[in-house]
């Protein structure tokens, strides 16, 4: 499990490329190798290693915020183990480690890149799986309505 700190986090727009590269770490001057552009259609165009892409903008909902979050070293201070049950026989209960993220960037949008045009929001997988998974979420954690409880009965 994680457990998030905020820290002052920037405003991104982070990016899905259709390329799988070899590094997992800070890249000094992403000016130097990342240019998009937007044309008169307001359509994201770049060139990456000499392949031309085209960018789709997929919107969070006005209901969600993205972050980009970096999982430190550090685990959350637990608190102190409570006794046994004498009467119950029940041990005390195992605590799972907790590692602490920093949220270091803040989101509205997602931009999936493709090769060859705008990327179709009903056949690409990234796509589908934000929005089913939006749609999951809300149907997990989203309000009550006329009064039915989530098992679908009517309160009494």
């Amino acid at each position: 499990m994680i457990a998030i700190r905020s820290t002052n986090a920037k405003k991104c727009t982070p990016n899905l490329l259709p390329a799988r590269l070899n590094h997992n770490g800070p890249v000094n001057d992403t000016n130097h190798y990342w240019k998009p552009e937007t044309d008169q259609k307001g359509t994201p165009h770049a060139y990456f290693r000499g392949r031309h892409l085209h960018g789709t903008p997929l919107a969070l909902p006005s209901t969600h915020t993205g972050a980009i979050l970096q999982v430190t070293d550090e685990n959350l201070p637990q608190p102190r183990p409570q006794a046994i049950d004498e009467e119950d026989g029940e041990d005390e209960q195992e605590t799972a480690e907790v590692k602490i993220a920093e949220r270091i960037g803040d989101f509205d949008e997602v931009v999936v890149w493709g090769h060859g045009g705008e990327v179709e929001g009903e056949q690409d997988m990234f796509i589908r799986g934000v929005k089913e998974w939006m749609g999951f979420a809300e149907a997990m954690h989203g309000e009550e309505e006329d009064g039915e409880g989530k098992d679908g009965m009517k309160g009494s």
